[in-house]
């Protein structure tokens, strides 16, 4: 049978486009790198509040309010902006007990008043849990530390972890006797949040509670990839 030349033509087209395709694949490497970078907090959040026992409802609240302007008073007196101050929590809840013969009936009334404070100047924190306390606060929970600017945190943690990707891809290249060509894509493959590293505290003493700040610390990995030659 006859080959018709439009056949033969294109055949003959395809066959340097086959064989330049087989010439580009590349040899490549991927490493992933991993980078943390620590520092101290500087902000501080807790949830300060009082609750106020009384025979009535109207008693409970009257106490409770009393006692939450002196906390709110002593705030402003650390120099804490009314921004940074915010009412987390409030309820009134009747209080039971059970005689015998009389069953549970209601003896009083609890009223709770918390706010969720943000201290920007951490070494502050020591004398305003000492001055809250003198003030009236009989609930204080939930102190957690942080730092302002996260952002800078992850950046250097971000140049960390290219930094230890491409040492890696160096220690592999060097053992398999090739070398590095260009990088041909970078990745992140996920950040971590700040988190607490208990590690060598730092006190700080302020009245009478001393605070231990830790450090924190944030992570960052980085997936890149070579040419090796």
């Amino acid at each position: 049978m006859k080959i018709p030349p439009w056949t033969i033509l294109t055949v003959a087209l395809l066959m340097p486009q086959i064989a330049w395709a087989q010439s580009e694949q590349q040899h490549i490497i991927t490493i992933t790198g991993h980078g943390e970078a620590h520092a101290q907090p500087d902000t501080a959040m807790l949830s300060a509040g009082v609750s106020a026992d009384a025979p009535t409802a109207a008693a409970a609240l009257a106490a409770g309010n009393r006692d939450m302007q002196a906390v709110l008073a002593t705030l402003k007196k650390m120099g804490v902006p009314d921004r940074n101050i915010q009412t987390q929590n409030f309820s009134v809840n009747p209080q039971y007990a059970t005689q015998a013969g009389q069953g549970m009936h209601v003896t009083g009334y609890q009223v709770s008043n918390q706010v969720e404070v943000r201290l920007e100047d951490v070494t502050k924190l020591g004398g305003m849990l000492d001055a809250l306390v003198t003030a009236g606060t009989n609930r204080i929970n939930g102190i957690r530390f942080s730092i302002h600017d996260a952002a800078a945190l992850l950046i250097e943690a971000r140049g960390k972890a290219v930094a230890d990707a491409r040492n890696k891809a160096d220690t592999f290249a060097k053992a398999a006797g090739v070398t590095l060509g260009s990088i041909l894509s970078i990745r992140e493959t996920g950040n971590e949040t700040p988190r607490p590293v208990f590690a060598a505290p730092m006190l700080v003493r302020s009245g009478d509670v001393p605070i231990a700040l830790g450090t924190d610390s944030i992570g960052a990995d980085v997936t890149i990839t070579w040419e090796i030659k």
